[in-house]
């Protein structure tokens, strides 16, 4: 009885429920308007579908239709904005992602969105703080073609995203970057790495897109970096960063680092290079780009502050279409700016990117004192020692100069005190023409020149000039330690302050407090040499003692305060550099130079007739003469 009950009851509720459902679903049927809805949506993505397929590829116009099935307002709008690019935001590579390229110098990471390097880390470099070291790394640099399109849209490809194919071709890697509008229709970026090298391969081709882009408009590559600081002082630092460039085949230009901004333009260009201290990124162009934009602005107004970054660099290059398509073969280069490797890449001019200086000084840099310091780091591994034995090659080279200068001296001390006869007898102001001839006249005999002593200071200055120029550009010592320097590169700080001394810094170093003092016994041991080597104080003329005395201090403080943040490899040669001038000076002064002997000879060449005057001082004497009698003239019509 119970059984019969409960089958009447189960029959009776799923009668009920089936009721339910009919009634649900009657009452949730579409109304005709929702019909009409349907029916348009299902046009529309039937018509963005032949919108897509006319790009030409039916599998991926499937895979289109399978992403925006569920969403076709999204699919219009991708349609809107990228026209036939759209296509390439359909494909499984448009997702952020990245390939990397990597061999024993370089990790090279390069991104599906842009097509462009994001990361660059030289695998052999550390920076200050002992970190790795990259070139590029979290959106500092960007690589950017800006075009328009045949349908008047404004695109770039930073925001585009690229389908990646990673090869090998022997031991090359070779990268594609494919920007498609159709499975055979596609903008590429193509990036060849090979191995132990810092130089990659780089082209930028089109196929097929004279229909996509729009060659009458402009084209512009915009490659663009913000340079990280690497080094101990980043304001050192950045007074060697700055932007560099080759155009016309061999005309090299810079922009100041010191600048706040520099813009230029440029024609024919080869090679352009964003320049840090020791490392470089290099944009060449196997046939010289027609024209390029350059711009650099200083980022460090306040090296307390401003800490993570030294300049921005940008360069705009305007890209040309020939027959319907873009075709530019170029390289680029991520590295150190170190002499020996860009001297490899043969008749590219890049050693110039390595600041040398300019004119004569770079070619004392280049053909004497970089053979002297390869030569004899190959010997020792200090380098420390190096600079020290280097420094000795150039005190032995410049000692006949030094001899020169101590000779010359020596013969107007022994002339002194008849020029100071000649001095008294024609005093004040009208007879000073006199006196000078008289003078000249005097050294003439005596086969003595003033300048004797002069010539060889100036002959000096060009290695002083060339050496301050070298020991900056100079990789090989980035980071080696010598005695208690830990980077020759940068500032030895043996105390660090508690507070910043304007023109000072914040720290003290000890190799330029070395040098300050080297400097004051090297000027006072000189300046008794070139008091004797100065006329007796005339009327009317400055005080040259007061002046020396000024210098005598002047130059140590100087010393002291400009090196402190500066290179200890500069500041440890200046001061082993006067240590040695002070040893030869003593030993010229007290084995050499014989000052009777000079007096002697002095009066023998007095006594001998005098030579025929050259053209130039026979000009000067008759120069003198007629301004004296001038002079003369003058007094007579006064009276």
């Amino acid at each position: 009885m119970e059984e019969k009950k409960f089958d009447l009851n189960s029959a009776i509720g799923f009668v009920l429920l089936g009721a339910i459902m009919l009634w649900y679903l009657y009452s949730n049927q579409p109304t005709p308007e929702e019909l009409q809805e349907q029916e348009a949506q299902q046009e529309q993505i039937q018509e963005e579908t032949k919108s897509l397929s006319e790009v030409n590829d039916t599998s991926v116009t499937e895979a289109v239709i399978n992403t925006f099935d569920t969403d076709s307002l999204a699919l219009s709008k991708a349609q809107n904005t990228l026209g036939a690019f759209a296509y390439g935001a359909a494909l499984p590579s448009a997702k952020e992602g990245t390939t990397t390229l990597e061999n024993n110098l370089v990790r090279i990471e390069v991104a599906n969105l842009g097509g462009q390097i994001t990361e660059v880390e030289l695998k052999n470099y550390k920076t200050f703080d002992q970190k790795p070291l990259y070139i590029i790394k979290d959106g500092n640099a960007n690589l950017n073609i800006q075009f328009s399109t045949t349908d008047n849209r404004n695109l770039e490809t930073k925001n585009l995203y690229f389908e990646p194919s990673l090869t090998k071709s022997g031991e090359d890697q070779i990268l594609s970057m494919k920007l498609k509008v159709a499975a055979n229709k596609f903008l590429e970026y193509r990036y060849t790495l090979k191995p132990d090298d810092y130089m990659m391969d780089f082209s930028i081709q089109s196929t097929g897109m004279e229909q996509a882009i729009d060659g009458s408009k402009s084209i512009d590559l915009n490659w663009q970096t913000t340079s990280f600081r690497t080094e101990k002082s980043v304001k050192y630092e950045n007074q060697y960063t700055d932007l560099r460039y080759l155009f016309n085949e061999d005309e090299f230009e810079f922009m100041s680092p010191a600048s706040d901004f520099n813009e230029d333009e440029a024609e024919n260009v080869n090679w352009i290079s964003f320049k840090q201290q020791f490392f470089t990124s290099i944009l060449l162009a196997d046939k010289p780009f027609e024209k390029a934009k350059l711009s650099s602005k200083n980022l460090v107004q306040d090296e307390e502050i401003d800490t993570v970054f030294t300049k921005d660099f940008a360069a705009a290059i305007p890209l040309k279409m020939e027959s319907g398509e873009l075709d530019y073969n170029m390289n680029l280069f991520y590295g150190p700016v170190d002499y020996k490797v860009l001297r490899e890449y043969k008749g590219k001019d890049l050693d110039r990117i390595v600041s040398l200086g300019w004119g004569i000084f770079r070619w004392i840099n280049k053909y004497l004192f970089l053979p002297v310091f390869y030569f004899l780091s190959s010997i020792f591994s200090s380098y420390g020692i190096v600079i020290i034995l280097m420094t000795i090659v150039v005190r032995i080279l410049m000692s006949p100069m030094v001899y020169k200068s101590y000779l010359s001296s020596a013969k107007m001390k022994v002339l002194k005190p008849e020029m100071e006869e000649i001095n008294d007898k024609f005093k004040g102001k009208d007879n000073a023409m006199k006196r000078q001839q008289e003078v000249m006249a005097l050294q003439r005999k005596a086969g003595v020149s003033p300048l004797a002593g002069c010539v060889p200071a100036l002959l000096q200055m060009p290695v002083f000039f060339a050496l301050f120029r070298f020991f900056p550009s100079n990789i090989d010592i980035r980071q080696k330690g010598f005695l208690w320097a830990d980077d020759l590169s940068a500032y030895d700080e043996v105390l660090k302050l508690p507070f910043n001394i304007p023109f000072y810094g914040d720290h003290v170093s000890l190799f330029p407090i070395l040098a300050s003092v080297a400097i004051f016994i090297y000027m006072q041991m000189t300046q008794s040499q070139q008091m004797n080597m100065q006329q007796p104080q005339q009327e009317g003329m400055p005080d040259m003692q007061k002046m020396m005395k000024i210098m005598l201090w002047m130059s140590p403080i100087m010393m002291l305060v400009f090196f402190n943040s500066y290179a200890s490899s500069l500041s440890l040669y200046y001061f082993i550099s006067n240590l040695l001038t002070i040893g030869i000076m003593l030993i010229i002064k007290n084995f050499i130079i014989d000052e009777d002997k000079i007096h002697a000879q002095i009066q023998e060449n007095k006594k001998k007739p005098e030579k025929k005057k050259s053209a130039f001082r026979q000009k000067l004497d008759d120069a003198m003469k007629q301004a004296q009698a001038q002079q003369e003239l003058q007094k007579k019509n006064k009276k």
